[in-house]
This record gives structure tokens, C-alpha cells and sequence, in this order.
């Protein structure tokens, strides 16, 4: 059973930082692409960052670049998302994804779903 476990979410104030993981367990890294989604309250749910764990290749949305990094580490089934220069527009409930055979934030392409982190920061 594929599972995906979000963890390191909390209440920050502006300008600080947090690390997200997100533990994946009953699948290997091959031809994986894991994402971070997050999703604020009345909005849509939209993509941060990805990772295509096998070649490391990343990606992140305008909004986060130069402040959000992803990581992973195939020894442990971990991504991580460390977050920088937080900003109150970043509180949301972030979500880990996995997909199978894709590279990119398109959420109807991600197969796998963690439960969520609430990430607030506080102005």
C-alpha cells in the first residue's frame, strides 16, 4: 500500500522558516515525481514545488522561487521542502504527492496523496 506522510508543519511568524517532510512508503523512487501542493482556505488547491526523485530535476512556482528548496533523500523515501522568508500568503495546508511517469504541478496527474500539514504564518 502506497502511503505518503507530511510532517514539520507549525505556526511561524514572518520571515522565518520550516521543513516540511513528506515520508513515502510501498513504492520505490524510479520515474517518481514527488510534489508539494498546498491549498489556503476558499482557494484552490495549487502546486509549490516538485522533484523528480530518480534525475533530481526540480521545479517551483513563481511565488516561492529563491525562498523554497526541495530536496530528497532516496535512502530514506523522504522529500523535503524547506521553506525560507516565510510570508503570510504562504498559510495553507501543504500536501506531499506522488506521480508515476510525470514532471510537473498538474494535480490531476498526481496518483498519491498525504493527509496534510497546516503551515500558518503569522504577520
Amino acid at each position: 500500500e502506497v502511503q505518503l506522510v507530511e510532517s514539520g508543519g507549525g505556526l511561524v511568524q514572518a520571515g522565518g522558516s520550516l521543513k516540511l517532510s513528506c515520508a513515502a512508503s510501498g513504492f520505490t523512487f524510479d520515474d517518481v515525481t514527488i510534489g508539494w501542493f498546498r491549498q489556503a482556505p476558499g482557494k484552490e488547491r495549487e502546486g509549490v514545488s516538485c522533484i523528480a526523485v530518480s534525475d533530481g530535476y526540480t521545479y517551483y512556482t513563481a511565488s516561492v522561487k529563491g525562498r523554497f528548496t526541495i530536496s530528497s533523500d532516496n535512502a530514506g523515501n523522504t522529500v523535503y521542502l524547506q521553506m525560507s522568508s516565510l510570508k503570510p500568503e504562504d498559510t495553507a495546508v501543504y500536501y506531499c504527492a506522488a506521480a508515476a511517469g510525470y514532471y510537473g504541478l498538474d494535480k490531476v496527474l498526481y496518483d498519491y496523496w498525504g493527509q496534510g500539514t497546516q503551515v500558518t504564518v503569522s504577520s
